[in-house]
């Protein structure tokens, strides 16, 4: 393969679903032939860490966000030339891919640009929606998360844009998420041994359904008085959410973890029983789950999921396979769903067991490498 430039906002350390997909994929390149340009973070200790156990070379721009400026633009062509990069990755298209042009001018054979949930926001809006035409113009390939994605990009494209486009979501490191991860020592250390636990591991913002969930304990509660909701993962929903579990009066049943070293994600999955987010769309359609990789790395890790029904999260499910897609927003639904799976230890064994098969067969990062390459 080419050597490659990988342009992106979003890389470690800083967090968030984009950034590990980048970073997943750029792991799976020979180190010699990627080198990554990317933003800076306000954690400059952690990002001087991060880089130096890097295999490939990474090069920050001095600012927090990276923006297809003239300045920045010309930098990405010094490196492009610099290193000898005959291939482009925007890992996010939108609006790094407005770089295309120049690139190519400045000797870059192929443009990849990936599309997540916010560029299908902006085909929404008239004048994003034209800059994500041009997006799709000057790239050679925009690639898409699922069936949803797709659709919405497309509309916003030229025929012709639109007929390059190639689905590559994220993948699961099926090696790190499985069924034997740590789950039992997290729930001995928070004191849930012996209770059965539904899990939601996400940022806690108003589109993942963490509230949905605390609406739904009540109910839960009625039929398993000992169920615990475990909520995994910071965010600055997270004030109110613990408002809501007073309110609801079931903040005894509900345990805040806060944001937990990566490491350590996998056997907080392992400490449920059932994985549950029932993600909703807000906004008007411009706040949308791009896909849910979450749902994902609990199949992986051998649970059962509930999922919500926003953009693209139904294709990381095989609803009434692996586990089940409800309404986002719906407290009952939620609860109808999970009650169903803890009652049912059997059920619960064969979804996991499914989402398990499937992650190996459809999603390990290994595969989605080959076909990044493949369009490089």
């Amino acid at each position: 393969m080419d050597k490659t430039l990988i342009v992106t906002n979003d890389f470690p350390p800083r967090p968030g679903g984009i950034q590990s997909f980048v970073h997943s994929m750029a792991l799976r390149f020979d180190p010699g032939q990627v080198v990554v340009f990317t933003s800076t973070w306000k954690d400059t200790a952690a990002v001087a860490r991060f880089d130096a156990e890097q295999p490939f070379i990474v090069v920050r721009d001095r600012t927090t966000m990276l923006l297809p400026t003239p300045r920045v633009t010309r930098t990405a062509q010094r490196l492009l030339r610099e290193h000898g990069c005959s291939s482009v990755w925007f890992g996010a298209a939108a609006p790094l891919g407005l770089m295309a042009p120049a690139l190519r001018k400045a000797g870059a054979r192929r443009l990849v640009g990936t599309t997540h949930g916010h560029e299908a926001a902006w085909a929404q809006l008239p004048g994003s929606r034209q800059l994500l035409r041009r997006i799709g113009e000057g790239t050679d390939t925009l690639t898409f998360l699922g069936e949803y994605t797709r659709t919405r990009i497309a509309a916003a494209l030229t025929d012709r844009a639109a007929g390059r486009m190639v689905q590559l979501p994220p993948g699961v490191d099926e090696k790190t998420f499985h069924p034997s991860s740590g789950g039992a020592v997290v729930r001995a250390r928070l004191g849930l041994t012996d209770r059965p636990v539904v899990v939601c591991v996400s940022r806690l913002v108003p589109r993942k359904g963490q509230d949905t969930l605390i609406q739904a304990m009540p109910r839960i509660l009625r039929e398993m008085p000992d169920a615990v909701l475990l909520i995994v993962g910071g965010g600055p929903y997270r004030g109110e959410l613990e408002k809501l579990a007073v309110r609801t009066g079931v903040a005894a049943a509900v345990q805040f973890t806060g944001a937990v070293p990566w490491e350590e994600l996998p056997a907080h999955f392992g400490a449920g029983d059932v994985f549950a987010m029932p993600c909703r769309t807000r906004r008007g359609g411009l706040d949308v789950e791009g896909l849910g990789i979450v749902y994902l790395e609990a199949s992986a890790t051998g649970l059962p999921v509930v999922a919500g029904d926003s953009g693209g999260a139904p294709d990381a499910v095989l609803d009434g396979e692996t586990g089940w897609v409800v309404p986002g927003g719906s407290p009952d639904q939620a609860a109808d769903r999970v009650l169903t799976l803890l009652r049912d230890p059997e059920l619960r064994r064969r979804m996991g067991e499914r989402g398990r098969r499937w992650v190996e067969e459809s999603w390990r990062w290994d595969l989605l490498a080959e076909r990044l390459r493949d369009l490089l």
